[in-house]
């Protein structure tokens, strides 16, 4: 606990690693069932036995990255134990598992037959089982287990799933009585509560349901950890089974151990640290009713469980600003903003691959640049604990600027906390506030500036490669000038498409039909993959078109925070869009987070229940639903339909290396792309990547350069380990930053350049 010494050196010893492992998940109807049958289980030599209760999977359910995994179990699960074993070999896994199958589970057939003499107990309890041999097995059942406490605290009410009596153990055989007790505690104060974790030696997890934030949920707070460490003492157990006494448990120590023992903790605690000046309320610490020694100072006293909570009834949240998104999740933007726990899923393992989150906090390795810093910071500047307030020009510039709004965290994150969205907020107050800059204005509005450069083109080519024509755009508008500035062409894909007389699949004979949404970087930087897109509809069948009365889709604006710009063109989309969309049209785009634009941030933008109604409203809900609901990137769309296999390719085999785009990511919508390259016949290595660091207009600003290098730096060394032929990404901004990071290669195509070509399109 740290009260006794400072350990600065330590030796340990190890055990053998095990060969291999195996799985089985049992199921039951009830947590009691589940409970009582953990001893027994113990019986058969497991390594883990691990509860997961009904609370948990109706929360996994409901969040994207864990829904498949709780779906899985068996119809009418309310409680399951997780029993590992290790094993010597494979066969040696199986065996074990077939015998406890045979013994606890009626209904089980085992993939391996049971050893002689294993028979089924009277009092079996499990109605079925999943085995699991191999490691991506074992992982997916895991997978839920691991991320339990993330996923009991997604909630967003005021009402927590706090860890405050959560570490109590009692002896294997007493578990069914310590819930049914528990329960009974529980029940008193109608606190909804997970039972979950290590049952294999007593320690069971348990978090009830409590609002922190009122005198009354406090004083709950305090009486039920008053009440469970009764029957904990009673049961021969421990109210510190696993993570120590602390400064959460300290208070129910005497009551534990008893006077004498108490005692002594004392004369060891004096006899190590004289002064008292390690952790000196922890473990064994004075209450208000003692008189301290004369030697001990007035410090030493022991630290309440109510004290030093990050919501209690002094807690008030003021973000000084209403917020201009729809927030469907409970406490709308305030729930969102004091979502995070701190469990550092964001700091995890960010120095290899994995995952998409935090790109930031990867290249620098800065607590205040994880997802779990920002967040802590925005909650803790808009309740007063900072000095500064969250529209402070410093706070925006420290925390809130460096965050590259990549949606990772909305993805990576367990419990689901969506930095991105909470920046847009932010962002937006600021500029109410503050006004903004020349710079952020005109990336706002670069449908507008590309516009204008297409029509000068090729002249608006030439300028930015005058002498000294960065560095006045550098000192000017603050555009870095170590940027590959975009390509601006004379015929935009809009020209192109209507000289050549619209599609050349007839209305009448296809069997989908498509309205091709010209963003602004295919229209007018990157109409070759517009052309590319076309062609591919058009072989598989589709009719194509280009949607009247559009506009920008609002990404640039909305990515900068200018939200009352970005909803007046969601509304002009979505006004333009629906009445096709009802006709029986799909919408597809090309660039990847113009398409995830319509298909969520528009939702944000423009949805709510539609249960409100839609007085006020510039679109009906329904419409904008619908149009998110119909809308794809084109190669989900491809994937989606199958239509790639009405395609003949015809290009010889090549090995491509895919980096998807991080909006796609996050919106689980990245895989369609590899599916489609590998099928028109292609070899195809998908990274593992995060944000490639330009982030929109992030990597042009000349104070975000080095930043946005260093994160780009992260993806070129996957991108040389892969060793493909040709890299690919489906973003704008991903092929201009691979293009940068090396001047004698072309930058890379999009991914419907590739299957155009594999067709001979």
């Amino acid at each position: 606990e740290g009260t006794l010494a400072v350990v600065t050196e330590a030796t340990v010893s190890l055990e053998p690693i095990p060969e291999t492992k195996a799985v089985a998940l049992l199921t039951y109807e009830d947590v009691y069932d589940a409970a009582a049958d953990v001893a027994p289980i113990l019986e058969h030599g497991p390594a883990a036995v691990e509860l997961i209760d009904d609370v948990l999977i109706d929360l996994a359910l409901e969040t994207a990255e864990f829904r498949d995994v709780a779906a899985s179990l068996p119809e009418g699960t309310r409680g399951a134990l997780l029993v590992e074993f290790y094993a010597d070999s494979e066969a040696d896994g199986r065996q074990q598992v077939a015998d406890l199958l045979a013994s606890r589970v009626p209904s089980a057939t085992p993939e391996t037959t049971p050893s002689a003499g294993a028979e089924l107990a009277d009092d079996a309890r499990a109605f079925a089982a999943l085995e699991a041999h191999d490691a991506e097995e074992r992982a997916g059942l895991w997978k839920m287990r691991k991320a339990a406490a993330p996923i009991l605290l997604s909630r967003t009410t005021d009402e927590k799933h706090i860890s405050f009596i959560e570490d109590c153990a009692v002896p294997a055989e007493r578990l069914p009585e310590y819930v049914d007790r528990f329960r009974e505690v529980i029940d008193e104060y109608d606190a909804n509560t997970s039972f979950y974790a290590h049952a294999g030696p007593g320690v069971l997890h348990v978090r009830p349901l409590v609002n922190t934030k009122t005198v009354e949920g406090l004083a709950a707070f305090e009486r039920i950890a008053d009440a469970v460490t009764e029957f904990v003492v009673e049961f021969g157990g421990s109210v510190s089974g696993e993570h120590g006494d602390g400064r959460a448990r300290s208070q129910w120590n005497r009551r534990l151990y008893g006077d004498r023992l108490w005692r002594a903790f004392r004369d060891l605690k004096t006899a190590f640290d004289p002064d008292w000046l390690l952790n000196p309320g922890q473990v064994c610490g004075y209450d208000e009713s003692e008189t301290p020694p004369a030697d001990v100072p007035p410090r030493a006293n022991v630290v309440s469980m109510t004290e030093n909570l990050r919501f209690d009834p002094d807690y008030e949240f003021d973000p000084d600003f209403d917020p201009a998104l729809e927030w469907e999740n409970a406490n709308g933007f305030q729930g969102m903003a004091e979502l995070c726990h701190g469990c550092g899923g964001c700091r995890g393992e960010q120095d290899t691959t994995g995952g998409v989150m935090c790109p930031t906090y990867r290249a620098a390795d800065e607590e205040s640049l994880s997802t779990r810093g920002r967040a802590n910071m925005l909650r803790q500047a808009m309740s007063g604990e900072l000095s500064e307030s969250s529209h402070d020009v410093e706070f925006m510039r420290e925390i809130v600027d460096l965050c590259v709004g990549c949606k990772g965290c909305a993805r990576d994150c367990p419990s689901e906390v969506d930095m991105a969205k909470l920046k847009a907020e932010v962002e937006h107050a600021h500029h109410e506030r503050h006004g903004a800059s020349l710079r952020d204005r005109l990336f706002s509005e670069v449908d507008r500036l590309n516009a204008l450069g297409s029509a000068l083109a090729p002249v608006a080519n030439l300028a930015p490669k005058l002498p000294g024509a960065r560095t006045v755009l550098e000192k000017t508008v603050g555009i870095a000038r170590e940027r590959s500035l975009p390509t601006f062409h004379r015929e935009t894909f809009v020209d192109w498409f209507d000289e050549r007389g619209g599609s050349r699949v007839p209305a009448s004979s296809a069997d989908r039909r498509v309205l091709l949404f010209p963003d602004t970087y295919t229209n007018y930087n990157h109409p070759e993959a517009g052309k590319a897109a076309v062609r591919v509809l058009e072989a598989a069948g589709v009719h194509v078109a280009l949607p009247d009365g559009v506009t920008s889709t609002g990404r640039p604006a909305h990515s900068k925070g200018f939200l009352d710009r970005s909803r007046e063109r969601a509304e002009t989309n979505v006004a333009a869009l629906a009445p096709r969309v009802a006709d029986g049209w799909d919408v597809v785009l090309v660039e990847p987070s113009d398409a995830v634009m319509l298909q969520s941030d528009y939702l944000d933008l423009l949805g709510g229940s539609s249960k409100e109604g839609d007085a006020g409203r510039a679109v009906p809900v329904a419409d904008v639903e619908a149009v998110a609901a119909n809308t794809y990137g084109v190669m989900e769309y491809l994937d989606a339909f199958r239509l790639d296999e009405a395609l003949s390719p015809s290009a010889p085999a090549e090995s491509l290396t895919y980096h998807g785009h991080c909006h796609q990511k996050a919106t689980r919508k990245d895989h369609h792309a590899v599916g489609v390259l590998r099928r028109v016949g292609y070899e195809v290595d998908p990274l593992d990547s995060g944000c490639c660091g330009m982030a929109g207009s992030f990597g042009y600003e000349a104070e975000h350069y080095s930043m946005s290098r260093a994160i780009g730096e992260i993806l070129f060394d996957q991108v040389e380990e892969s060793g493909g032929e040709t890299v690919v990404a489906p973003g704008a901004s991903c092929r201009t930053q691979l293009g940068d990071r090396d001047e004698s290669a072309p930058e890379p195509p999009h991914p419907i350049e590739k299957v155009a070509e594999a067709v001979g399109r």
